[in-house]
Parts: structure tokens; C-alpha cells; sequence
């Protein structure tokens, strides 16, 4: 195996936190943001209470746990955490999960782990959405490692190759577990579906010229996020309507942050976490039926995408809009009028949420009908 130098990517070391933190509360609009979370604690007092922290593990515990406990009683009807008994405690995964909230995702696995007395997970986070210093200091002190975007071709290579290098690390050598999402940001319309070019960079920090071992190195953990509602549906919903309207719109900054400050803080619903357990064994498996890395790759994907499809928390709100969006009655003896009605409220205060001149309710309407449909066609197709 290759040696890299992690420093521009990894988390920040223990003996690195005091410093970290002391730039940290150094930086207004961090302490802004700080304050606002926690508004019943004097800015000193939070001050002093930010730069006592020594390690990671301190500031999960003591400061953002809290929090999350907060949005769980005040933002959510419950989040629950199934599928533990598939792995073992002692060991190390990479957990690859279908990607919805920006923060979220990765922030409530590891509040959940806590609870299971499961050390939290180290978490993979894109240098997009390090949109000032201070947030890739704070990403970085709350066990974050930085994925680059937006390289040259030669540059790709260098950094997927180092970025597979340190997930062996800290599997292996650092002993922590791993969130990534298994696409480059969230699938805005919910129809989930593992990249490919995720598991070729997978492979490039092997030990071996096999793909399937190199894989298997990894104990890869396929990990099924569901919401009952998405806070952001009607910002994916814009984003839609923005990127028909004019095909070469991009997202901003502040589009990013709104996407962010939305998901953490909008009504979710019940939340719901499953772990399917290490797939090594269905990994041997495609290897007896296949040695052609490229047919081997599209089975893995295939195999990941399944087991993350087959373990959705399927909600009224998909079986409504499944219905509603392929126009069909398949589930209509599963809800009520009063299920239906509740939707239908809520899907016309999201679309009056969006702020656009040309709006095209219709379009907007069907663009979040079509977020809460796919997962239950993907389950439907997963059961089969």
C-alpha cells in the first residue's frame, strides 16, 4: 500500500482539538450560529464551554448529543435505529447509505450509535460545502474528512487514490467506522442509486489486484435513511423547476447554506435508520458468478442499492404519492382520507414556500409528489 500524507483531508487528532476550537470561537459568524442553537446559554459561558472540549468524542457528547436530543423531541415524531443486531459492535464498516439532508444523515447515525453505546462514525463530507474556514474547522474537529471535487482528470486520480488509502487507515489502523453516501450529493427526486465510480475509488486503495478482496476490505454496511417528511423537498422542488426553466442554472452558496439551515431545523416526521449488515459473503458470491471487474462493479452497485431499497421505512406519505404520481389505486385501502387530506396540506404549504416569478405549481407539485413516490417503487422492486 502506497504512504500519503492525509493532513489536507483527515479529521483533526485529538492533541489538534484545543487549538481548533479556540480558532473557532475566535470566528463571529461561528458563535452567531453557536448562540443561536443554544440560546439559553450566556456567549462567555458557551465560549468557555467550546474551548474545555479535548477531543471529538467530548464535543459530540457534551454539546451537539444535546442538541440532537432536541430536534428529535421537537422536530420529529421519533428516530429509531434498526438493524444493530446485523453487525458487530466491535468491529469496524463502512456504512454507505442513500443521501437526503446534508447534515442530518450523518449527524443523527451517530446519535443513534451513541444510544447504542457504538462509537460514532468517522464521516465523509464534500469540499463544496466548506463554504467559509471556519465550517471545514468545525467539520473537521467533529470527526469529518474532507472528499475533493472539482479536479482535474490527473488530479482525480491522485485524490481518490489517497481518499481509498485513508478509509483502509482509519478502518484499520485508527479502529473507527465510516459514513459516506453513496452518490456525490443527494438524489434530489429519492430514486437512490449507488455510483459506480464510488467503488472504483473503493478499489484504488486495495492490497490486492482483485476487486472483490479489496472491497471486502472495507466491511461495507449498506445503510437505509428514511423521513417521513423532507424538510428541503420544496427546495429540491425549486431547484427543479430553476434547472428546466434554464438548463445551466447552478446552485449557490447561499442555496446551500438555506439547504442546510432547512433540513436541520424543518418538521421531519419519523426518522428511521436500518442496517443491513456487512455484505462480504453476497461480495464472494459475485465473484463466483463473474470475474470481469466491470460486470463485478455493476453487481455491487446492483447488490448495495437493493439492500438499501429493501429497508426504507415506507410511510402513508409514499403510498399517497405513489398513487397520486403513477395514477393508480394500488395502495389506497393503506390510508385513510384524513392520511390523504394531511398530505395534501402539507404538500400545498411547501409549494407556497417557493419563491420564484414564473412559478409552475403543477411542475412543483409533482416534482415532490415524485420525491416520496420513488422510494416506494424502489422498495416494491427490491422485494421482488
Amino acid at each position: 500500500m502506497e504512504t500519503y500524507n492525509f493532513d489536507e483531508i483527515r479529521s483533526y487528532y485529538p492533541e489538534e482539538v484545543p487549538a481548533a476550537m479556540q480558532r473557532l470561537v475566535e470566528e463571529k459568524p461561528f458563535m452567531k450560529v453557536v448562540s443561536t442553537l443554544f440560546p439559553l446559554m450566556p456567549k462567555e459561558q458557551l465560549k468557555q464551554k467550546l474551548l474545555s472540549f479535548k477531543n471529538a468524542d467530548d464535543l459530540q457528547k457534551e454539546m451537539i448529543y444535546p442538541f440532537l436530543q432536541y430536534l428529535e423531541a421537537n422536530m420529529t415524531t421519533g428516530i429509531r435505529l434498526e438493524g444493530v443486531e446485523n453487525i458487530d459492535k466491535e468491529e469496524r464498516y463502512l456504512y454507505i447509505s442513500n443521501h437526503r439532508d446534508i447534515v442530518l444523515d450523518s449527524a443523527l447515525l451517530c446519535y443513534k450509535l451513541l444510544d447504542e453505546k457504538i462509537d460514532t462514525v468517522e464521516i465523509a463530507i464534500g469540499d463544496n460545502l466548506l463554504i467559509m474556514p471556519w465550517i471545514e474547522e468545525l467539520v473537521r474537529v467533529n470527526k469529518s474528512f474532507i472528499v475533493q471535487r472539482g479536479l482535474s482528470a490527473r488530479q482525480v486520480l491522485e485524490s481518490s487514490k489517497r481518499l481509498s488509502t485513508y478509509l483502509r487507515y482509519t478502518l484499520h489502523e485508527k479502529r473507527n467506522s465510516i459514513w459516506i453516501a453513496q452518490r456525490e450529493g443527494r438524489a434530489k427526486d429519492s430514486d437512490d442509486r449507488t455510483q459506480e465510480s464510488l467503488l472504483k475509488m473503493f478499489n484504488l486503495g486495495g492490497s490486492s489486484n482483485n476487486l472483490i478482496e479489496n472491497l471486502k476490505e472495507l466491511n461495507i454496511c449498506p445503510l437505509s435513511i428514511s423521513y417521513e417528511y423532507d424538510p428541503c423537498d420544496y427546495l429540491k422542488a425549486k431547484e427543479f423547476q430553476q434547472k428546466r426553466d434554464n438548463p445551466e442554472h447552478k446552485k449557490s452558496q447561499q442555496d446551500d447554506l438555506e439547504n442546510m439551515q432547512t433540513g436541520v431545523m424543518g418538521y421531519k416526521g419519523k426518522v428511521v435508520y436500518h442496517m443491513a449488515g456487512c455484505i462480504n459473503d453476497e461480495l464472494d458470491e459475485i465473484a463466483e458468478q463473474t470475474t470481469n471487474r466491470n460486470e463485478q462493479i455493476k453487481l455491487v452497485t446492483q447488490l448495495i442499492d437493493k439492500h438499501i431499497h429493501q429497508n426504507y421505512n415506507i410511510a402513508a406519505n409514499n403510498k399517497i404519492a405513489y398513487d397520486e404520481f403513477f395514477n393508480t389505486n394500488k395502495f389506497n385501502s393503506e390510508y385513510t382520507k384524513e392520511d390523504k387530506d394531511l398530505f395534501e396540506n402539507y404538500l400545498d404549504k411547501q409549494i407556497r414556500k417557493v419563491e420564484l416569478e414564473n412559478k409552475d405549481r403543477d411542475f412543483l407539485r409533482m416534482s415532490i409528489l415524485e420525491m416520496y413516490a420513488n422510494p416506494l417503487k424502489n422498495h416494491l422492486e427490491a422485494k421482488k
